[in-house]
């Protein structure tokens, strides 16, 4: 049985630990909030950038572009979003575990497929199982801008174009609310499943039809992958937030164990004590 001693210091250390995990948890809770309004205010352009690039793309006629058309597939192309650190229960594992399921699935050989890394800790899992890495984005930070991710976007997005890549697909955690976030893929490459707006606008082209979707399509592509990387942000801050409160909750359940115990240790010194002193008065008569 452990001494008071060391059942007081587990009590201690205990309580040090569950403020540092109810700091976390409140620092993730503000760092939600605005990641959250970040990711809803990119929404209407992405809504906007897909109907317009739908529109143009399914409304011309005689005019094509590499990204809108499917190919052999040789070599895929996989963007992979994680964040940098951990300390985020499920948040990583679940993504990094539903790629490499996936890759296992589809590809009997390394040389078929090319890893895209955003995020430390995915570019760590490729890296220590022999991937190829060709791009990669770590330290972005809490709040990320276009231009932090625009050369690996853009970079992946030219990779297809020169037919290094036969198609890209996207892995990331989508928000859906605080205690809830899911595992994506989207294809990426090639932009074969447009939707349109339900009616169609006619557009004047300056210069003209293939110049204009030679710098669209390359830009729609690369906000795809900048929404997709608010909404992991949101949904790390999320999954954060709430492995800390669970955390918090397990350290205050342990403290409560550990006083009880440390009091029935007390109590029990106390009654062995008292048996003593009786035991030697007695013994003194």
């Amino acid at each position: 049985m452990a001494s008071l001693r060391d059942i007081k210091s587990r009590i201690t250390s205990t309580k040090k630990t569950s403020q540092i995990t109810k700091a976390m948890q409140m620092v993730s809770a503000a760092k939600l909030n605005r990641a959250e309004n970040n990711a809803k205010a990119f929404n209407p352009y992405m809504e906007k950038m897909q109907e317009v690039v739908s529109n143009v793309a399914q409304g011309i006629s005689g005019v094509t572009h590499p990204m809108l058309e499917s190919r052999t597939v040789k070599k895929t192309g996989y963007v992979v979003i994680t964040s940098d650190r951990g300390l985020a229960g499920a948040f990583n594992s679940s993504v990094l575990r539903t790629v490499y399921q996936t890759i296992q699935k589809r590809h009997s050989s390394k040389d078929e497929y090319e890893i895209v890394a955003v995020g430390r800790i995915g570019r760590d899992f490729f890296a220590k199982r022999g991937s190829s890495i060709i791009s990669e984005a770590i330290g972005l930070g809490d709040e990320v801008n276009f231009a932090d991710i625009k050369a690996l976007a853009s970079k992946a997005v030219t990779l297809f174009a020169d037919e290094k890549l036969d198609e890209l697909y996207l892995y990331y955690n989508h928000y859906v609310s605080a205690i809830e976030q899911v595992v994506t893929e989207k294809k990426l490459l090639p932009l074969t499943d447009l939707e349109g707006s339900g009616s169609r606008v006619a557009y004047e082209f300056e210069p003209d039809q293939e110049e204009v979707l030679k710098v669209l399509l390359p830009q729609y592509a690369e906000s795809l992958i900048y929404g997709a990387l608010l909404d992991s942000k949101a949904s790390e801050h999320a999954a954060r937030m709430t492995a800390m409160k669970n955390a918090t909750d397990n350290a205050k359940e342990l403290i409560d164990s550990l006083t009880l115990s440390y009091n029935r240790a007390r109590q029990a010194a106390i009654t062995q004590e008292i048996t003593e002193i009786v035991g030697g008065a007695a013994a003194l008569e």
